[in-house]
């Protein structure tokens, strides 16, 4: 009789450390949006070209999935809240540095201090969620902090672009630097996760053996498409709404910065709808594969009509479209989830992450060399970029159908 009344409060605390935790996740979707509002600034003021600005906005995303295997490690170790704690001071050290930043070699490396701060920042929500809410609500679970967490993107829509244009680009990082600083501090306060039982005469795990478990992940047959598939998917939105957005609304039509930021901020809105719908209404097994990879391919055309598209209303209806389906993406964690031992879910959501952010990096980064070519051969950037999207989006999506699925 002592457990029933027990299990409501317990089931309340981990509610509320899960939304503690997010407000790094906020953060660190703040961080990782912000080029598409900084990016006409910073070009007037730092002379950026457009290779640049894609090595600027995917540098974030480089050092956040670089680090996806480490971080995993380390929660599987050592914890959510210990690894979230010792991280993400980094974040406040790099928004301070880039809001100071003198040039573009500092600017890169505050964009790389801020990427590794904020790495464990959505990991540590979901590996809690696995650990702490049973496995039929992970999907619910996990859009319903997606969604949450998106927060941090409508900051970096209307709100920073009246910033900006009110004081300074630096002004934006500062503010951001300061967040960080007081969600670091509420985590800290707040997060008090169990240690996971062990066995008295359980052996622990070295470093150097939770490393080789990432090898028996990658020797999975199953693995490969996957990785595939995560690699361009989320990296498709974050490369419109993190980098091309404002830009192509500025350039292509004309927009203000505040209004390309009304823009960004309705994309951020409608992208806090989708993880908690999609995650819903996962069907599960082959049902959830089949929706994987339409949804892909649905994606990817939309990228295509954006590309072929000089209307304004046209532009705007697409990019809210992107934001909205872009939550079908939640149904990749659950995919993993069912598909990997809960000993290493912690690595292999890992894994996913690191994937996912290492394809915005490399996304953000060929766009943007996609650019300076079709500028310097007179072709239509955005035509360029939004072709390049459409076709590494179906090339993922195709390659995920093809190989082998899990047991």
């Amino acid at each position: 009789m002592s457990r029933t009344p027990a299990a409501p409060s317990a089931h309340a605390s981990a509610w509320v450390m899960l939304l503690v935790l997010s407000t790094a996740f906020a953060l660190s979707q703040a961080f990782r949006t912000v080029a598409a509002i900084l990016a006409a600034p910073l070009q007037a003021e730092l002379g950026l070209t457009p290779q640049q600005l894609g090595s600027f906005a995917g540098a974030f995303h480089f050092a956040f999935g670089a680090m996806q295997l480490f971080m995993g490690i380390g929660i599987d170790l050592h914890g959510v809240r210990r690894t979230l704690l010792a991280s993400f001071p980094l974040a406040v050290a790099g928004a301070a540095l880039s809001a100071l930043a003198p040039g573009y070699g500092t600017l890169m490396l505050g964009q790389v201090l801020i990427g590794i701060g904020c790495a464990p920042a959505f990991l540590v929500c979901t590996v809690f969620i696995a650990r702490h809410f049973p496995p039929a609500r992970f999907s619910a679970v996990s859009g319903t902090i997606l969604s949450l967490g998106s927060i941090g993107m409508l900051a970096t829509g209307t709100p920073l672009a009246w910033l900006v244009k009110a004081t300074s680009w630096r002004a934006g990082f500062t503010v951001l630097a300061g967040c960080s600083a007081m969600a670091w501090a509420l985590i800290a306060w707040k997060v008090h996760e169990p240690q996971p039982e062990r066995r008295a005469d359980a052996p622990h795990e070295s470093l150097g053996q939770a490393a080789l478990a990432y090898v028996g992940l990658l020797k999975l047959r199953h693995t490969a498409g996957i990785v595939a598939l995560s690699f361009v998917c989320y990296a498709s939105f974050i490369t419109l709404r993190g980098l091309w957005l404002g830009p192509l609304l500025i350039e292509r039509h004309h927009f203000t910065l505040v209004q390309s930021g009304n823009v960004a901020l309705a994309v951020s809105a409608v992208s806090m709808v989708g993880p908690a719908l999609f995650g819903r209404f996962d069907p599960g097994g082959s049902a959830r594969r089949r929706r994987l990879v339409g949804f892909s391919l649905l994606l990817a055309g939309l990228f295509v009509v954006l590309a072929l598209s000089h209307s304004a209303a046209v532009d705007v209806g697409l990019s809210l479209a992107v934001g909205l389906l872009s939550g079908y993406m939640i149904l990749q964690y659950s995919e993993v989830r069912s598909a990997y031992p809960a000993a290493i879910v912690g690595r292999a959501l890992g894994l996913l992450t690191m994937a996912m952010f290492l394809g915005v990096a490399a996304m953000q980064w060929f766009t943007g060399l996609v650019a300076e070519l079709a500028l310097a051969h007179g072709a239509d950037l955005f035509m360029a970029v939004m072709l390049t999207i459409a076709a590494l989006l179906a090339a993922g999506a195709l390659a995920f159908a093809a190989l082998p699925k899990a047991a």
